[in-house]
């Protein structure tokens, strides 16, 4: 796999124009379900029950494929116009407490999350966390990855006003850490949700394959680089890192 970054560069995918800038990465933004945690198939197969509970029939493949949006977006996908708003929320709350209920104790974190999260600290960068989950939940998904108290910011659903594909997600996360910009900092997620959510608020995207998106999709929504999972991209941090900073030396100088 190639270096998030190459050569201590970030690739910017802009209106159709690649644009190369230095990279001087002072913050990493991670999705958590499929990225940090392998909780994409448990989701899904909470929603179908949960749809089902309702009386709406839907395949466990077309809803996996909607993981990463939120339920503002994913349950209208699914359920019929002329349902009320009142049961459409019933149907967000039951999904949740069946989660949790059934599913939550079933998610495992993928490998090396942990010493990711710890390689990226060292190196001066901070670390949010930008998920469509909501935020009863994110304090449970981090002790799930073990990087409870290792995140700078965490922003949820109920930060944002919109889902991904959305910015808005991405865009509180940048808030937050202003005055560090877009172009010094990166997304890492699993799905071309996160991917397009980050090219609408001017982020660099970097892919993840863990979570079942395909290697293809994850580059049409603007990845620069793709990894197997944390344990893949944290092979190559140090390394990128330590040849980012030569060339960033090199530069100034």
């Amino acid at each position: 796999m190639a270096s998030p970054c190459g050569h201590g560069r970030i690739q910017h995918r802009r209106w159709g124009f690649v644009v190369l800038r230095p990279a001087v990465l002072k913050a990493v933004i991670f999705d958590i379900d499929g990225t940090l945690i392998e909780s994409v198939d448990l989701h899904a197969r909470s929603w179908v029950d949960s749809f089902a509970r309702f009386g709406i029939q839907v395949t466990f493949e077309d809803v996996r494929r909607r993981i990463g949006e939120g339920a503002d977006r994913l349950i209208p996908a699914f359920v019929p116009p002329e349902m009320p708003d009142d049961r459409r929320k019933q149907l967000e709350e039951f999904r949740s407490e069946l989660f949790k209920r059934d599913y939550l104790d079933k998610v495992k974190p993928f490998p090396k999350v942990k010493e990711l999260f710890g390689s990226i600290k060292a190196d001066g960068c901070k670390l949010v966390l930008a998920s469509s989950c909501a935020a009863d939940e994110i304090d449970q998904y981090k002790a799930i990855a073990g990087i409870t108290d290792m995140t700078d910011h965490d922003v949820t659903a109920d930060d944002a006003g919109s889902s991904k594909p959305s910015p808005d997600i991405f865009l509180q996360a940048l808030d937050r850490l202003a005055p560090i910009g877009p172009s010094q900092t990166c997304v890492v997620g699993d799905t071309k949700y996160d991917g397009e959510a980050a090219r609408r608020a001017g982020v660099p995207f970097l892919g993840l394959l863990c979570g079942g998106s395909s290697k293809d999709e994850l580059e049409r929504s603007g990845a620069i680089a793709i990894y197997r999972d944390p344990a893949d991209l944290l092979t190559h941090w140090r390394s990128w890192r330590e040849l980012s900073s030569k060339r960033e030396s090199s530069a100034a100088s």
